[in-house]
């Protein structure tokens, strides 16, 4: 089919993290240094800030907008486990498919132009969640580009049929292959089996791992062992990994600096995590999130992202990646200039490394992905959780929000 026509496209009167009144010229998608054609189309942008589309590297669109089905009683790990696996039983694709294309016009319009989605594959469910993820990742790909992690919610090795059918959705083409060893019978017996599938069709591994508060129990030695040993430096992510907030500083700069050396990088899921964990303590109550800072300062690759929308895992959530950036910054109070910019960075730049995107950002050569924001800098953007005014995908406008207005009574 051929792509329709494009034309050049001149953004004036932008505002980027180390200039105003920018001007950036779009060609064939992508950032130009200068145009080769003296017709063009321009967009005045009046001073709004410009950052590269955001990055989303942990969701789980198949079994979002499910709380109407749910009884959420005790709001822990184990009972949101046991109602997804309740009212996965009636799942079916065109089910799963509305779900997540509702989450995926939230992220849109939050300014994700990037997104990691985890689709949950085992016997009960087989490929249905898997197939109408695929379906998304067609019908969105003009607004966002989705990723598909694969992995066994319920277990592998102690679950008969399910790495048969992780196999079948690798080959059909799924991204990346997941794990969740806290729910297997031998949690590091399945990190072990996972490493060796995704050396065996090449794959990225991206891990829910050591989701509790106690210090005791840690699978995360075990993955970074197996990421030398396999040799799968920067390819292998784990999610959640709340036992290293419970860790004092010096045990944290120790694993920090080998999850650095061996290549592993590390997403926080702020809302799930401050949600579920923690709910045996009344007062004192702890944070429970992954000490992103700490391990940042280690040179380990981080992110955040928003794991649930409306299942017992988070009841919440509109997908805005700035608002889980700013909740990340209040709950490990960070607040200066250059810790909200890291903040940022865990929703954009850095995530962009866990993706592996090519010419992410904003300069020549760069994919015209970028979203506006009426921000007077990117770290205001998570200070003030800016609504985006307006994104880009591959140079084509994907939605715009006019900015609110005030209205003021007239004295009669």
């Amino acid at each position: 089919m051929n792509r329709p026509f494009q034309p050049t496209l001149r953004i004036v009167n932008a505002r980027l993290a180390d200039k105003e009144n920018a001007t950036l010229w779009i060609e064939d998608g992508k950032f130009v240094s200068a145009p080769s054609s003296a017709q063009y189309q321009t967009v005045d942008l009046q001073g709004a800030m410009v950052l590269p589309g955001l990055v989303e590297t942990h969701i789980h669109l198949d079994k979002a907008c499910i709380m109407s089905r749910c009884d959420l009683q005790q709001g822990t790990l184990s009972e949101a486990v046991e109602q997804t696996r309740q009212a996965k039983r009636d799942f079916t694709e065109e089910d799963v498919y509305q779900r997540g294309a509702n989450v995926l016009h939230k992220a849109i319009v939050q300014g994700t132009s990037y997104m990691r989605t985890h689709v949950e594959i085992d016997p009960q469910i087989g490929l249905t969640g898997f197939n109408a993820i695929r379906r998304l990742q067609t019908d969105f790909a003009h607004a966002i580009t989705l990723e598909i992690c694969v992995f066994p919610q319920e277990g592998l090795l102690n679950n008969p049929g399910t790495e048969a059918l992780l196999c079948r959705a690798l080959e059909l083409g799924a991204e990346v292959l997941g794990g969740c060893p806290y729910t297997d019978s031998d949690p590091e017996g399945q990190i072990e089996r996972l490493f060796e599938l995704a050396a065996r069709y090449d794959r990225c591994l991206d891990f829910h791992l050591d989701f509790d508060l106690s210090p005791e129990g840690m699978t995360l030695e075990k993955v970074i062992e197996c990421t030398r040993r396999f040799q799968r430096a920067g390819r292998v992510t784990v999610g959640h990994v709340t036992k290293l907030s419970a860790l004092p500083a010096e045990r944290i700069d120790t694993l920090g600096d080998a999850l650095a050396q061996a290549g592993v990088q590390v997403t926080s899921l702020p809302s799930t995590d401050l949600f579920l964990t923690g709910r045996e303590h009344f007062h004192h109550k702890p944070r429970g999130v992954a000490p992103l800072a700490r391990l940042d300062a280690c040179g380990v690759t981080c992110s955040i992202s928003s794991n649930n929308i409306g299942n017992p895992f988070t009841p919440y959530g509109d997908a805005s990646l700035v608002r889980q950036a700013n909740l990340f910054a209040n709950v490990t109070q960070l607040g200066t200039a250059s810790e909200l910019l890291r903040c940022l960075a865990w929703v954009s730049s850095e995530s962009a490394k866990i993706l592996r995107l090519e010419n992410y950002g904003l300069t020549p050569g760069c994919h015209a992905d970028f979203v506006v924001f009426d921000a007077p800098s990117p770290s205001a953007v998570i200070a003030e959780i800016s609504q985006p005014l307006m994104a880009f995908k591959a140079g084509r406008k994907t939605f715009e929000r006019p900015a609110a207005r005030l209205l003021f009574a007239m004295n009669s």
